[in-house]
């Protein structure tokens, strides 16, 4: 008889143990667009964040729950009292949500929180009943499981279950576990709680030592049904288990696996996409499914094998995660209703001001690129989106650079605030230094640069060149991004939006 393909529920934390990583911190307005692409992508579950830790925190989880449909929407608890009300009000308007309530489970953890395994247990308790008394979707988290007593684990899980939790999650939380090891736990879980059929079993896998996704798959086959992963693998410390990675090998070896999910994996590159945007962190290109070199085959012996016959070194296709070779047609002589069609079949959602200003940045590239492509038209949305949050208080006007050997480099720019055009020059040790030298004369803000980033978005010597930097302003860290065909002009577009940020009521980094 043949074995039952079993449904995966994937629950995705990109918005909560992702975002809580240095370099990914996003506003509401990001959260909420990664949200709805996530919706598309047709995620079972988006843990949208955690509402007790800051006032943004709570607004982001509660704009999603109230304006994205289909996935569930949960918000993290710890076990207390506060956080599982603020939980419970931050979640409300979604048709479908969830309260995640957690606590630490190892000897490690009880010693941090100074508890006893008995103390530990009863505010588990506690915490489930009150989160069952707001929410039908409970789900209960035994932090750092994998190094946790094994009988102290089943104990709690039972009372937890009983408590009304419908999902127990089993948090790998530092990366420790090897595949087989905690595929073994998942199956002794599975034959010592008594009621484990009453609740699905999820696991929450770190990388640490590269095995997040491998610990994942050897839960499945011990009877997990839930794996808790985040785009692009992102996470606290090395990240967690890569969303990709896990839908596309439940996909791929479906025959060893016997699972499925309801994943849309063509809106896989496009969600990857959206988040490098957003955040500005890209992936490496030997990132298994979403890097760049992940179809791409430098060999003459792959390449003509790939040629002749595609499965000889490709086991799923390209289109299968929705990525294509061919060029946007976009260019100098399209109109607005195109160039805002094609943004939203790449995944974006922009209107008004915002899609203004990206589509006048768009006809600016079209006169100086005779080819424009997908990552162009991303990267300007990437700008904008950095920018959209605050009042543009200056606005570039014109600005001119000079260096070369046995020269002082210097800038000229210009900059407009309201109806008046401000103009002043300084020197640097680099064209760079010299052009933030000359806003920070004219705006007045001056800030420290505490890091700095550049990445071509496209190839050749027309190549887009996208600049994100974290600049600190007054005792707040600002992120600013800029994106041109000249790296001085993205340099200086970068620090322009971190300075209006400040001087616009936008909103200052997470750190």
């Amino acid at each position: 008889m043949a074995q039952k393909t079993e449904h995966i529920t994937i629950f995705d934390t990109t918005l909560r143990d992702g975002e809580q990583s240095p370099g990914f911190s996003m506003n509401i307005e990001e959260k909420l667009a990664m949200a709805l692409q996530l919706a598309k992508l047709n995620v079972d579950v988006i843990e949208a964040g955690f509402p007790q830790a800051s006032v943004g925190d709570f607004e982001a989880v509660h704009a999603i729950a109230r304006k994205v449909k289909g996935p569930v929407i949960a918000g993290l608890a710890r076990a207390i009292a506060g956080d599982i009300d603020r939980c419970a009000e931050a979640v409300k308007p979604a048709k479908r949500r969830r309260i995640h309530t957690f606590i630490g489970t190892s000897p490690s953890h009880l010693r941090m929180m100074r508890k006893t395994p008995a103390e530990a247990l009863k505010m588990a308790v506690e915490a489930v009943k009150r989160a069952a008394a707001r929410v039908e979707d409970v789900e209960f988290s035994t932090m750092d499981a994998s190094r946790t007593d094994r009988a102290f684990l089943y104990d709690i899980l039972e009372a937890a279950i009983a408590a009304g939790a419908r999902t127990v999650n089993i948090p790998d939380t530092v990366g420790y576990a090897i595949p087989q090891e905690f595929g073994q736990l998942i199956a002794h879980i599975r034959a010592n709680v008594p009621n484990i059929n009453k609740a699905v079993i999820s696991v929450h896998c770190h990388d640490d030592l590269g095995m997040a996704v491998a610990n994942s798959l050897s839960a499945i086959q011990n009877g997990a049904r839930q794996i808790e992963c985040a785009v692009n693998g992102i996470g606290e410390r090395a990240g967690n288990a890569s969303l990709e990675e896990v839908v596309m090998a439940i996909q791929t070896r479906r025959d060893f696996l016997k699972a499925k999910t309801q994943v849309r994996s063509r809106e896989i590159h496009k969600t990857s996409r959206l988040l490098i945007s957003i955040t500005g962190v890209t992936v490496q290109p030997n990132k298994a499914i979403v890097g760049e070199n992940a179809f791409a085959h430098e060999s003459g012996i792959h390449q003509d094998g790939v040629l002749k016959e595609r499965t000889t070194f490709e086991i799923m296709t390209p289109a299968s995660i929705g990525l294509t070779k061919s060029r946007i047609v976009l260019g100098k002589h399209s109109g607005r209703h195109a160039f805002s069609k094609r943004l939203e079949e790449l995944g974006y959602q922009i209107r008004g001001d915002a899609l203004n200003a990206a589509f006048e940045k768009f006809k600016a590239l079209a006169d100086k690129k005779k080819e424009i492509f997908d990552e162009d038209l991303e990267a300007i949305v990437g700008e904008e989106m950095s920018a959209f949050d605050a009042k543009r208080v200056f606005e570039m006007v014109h600005w001119q650079s000079t260096s070369g050997a046995n020269s002082i480099p210097t800038a000229t720019v210009s900059l407009k605030k309201e109806a008046q055009v401000i103009t002043d020059s300084a020197i640097g040790d680099g064209p760079v230094d010299a052009t933030y030298k000359a806003i920070e004369r004219i705006t007045g803000v001056k800030g420290r640069l505490m890091s700095y980033n550049i990445r071509s978005v496209t190839l050749g010597k027309e190549a887009v060149g996208e600049v994100t930097i974290r600049v600190r302003i007054g005792g707040q860290e600002y992120t600013g991004k800029g994106s041109s065909t000249d790296v001085i002009e993205a340099s200086a577009k970068a620090l322009l939006a971190a300075i209006n940020k400040n001087l616009g009521g936008g909103r200052a980094a997470a750190r």
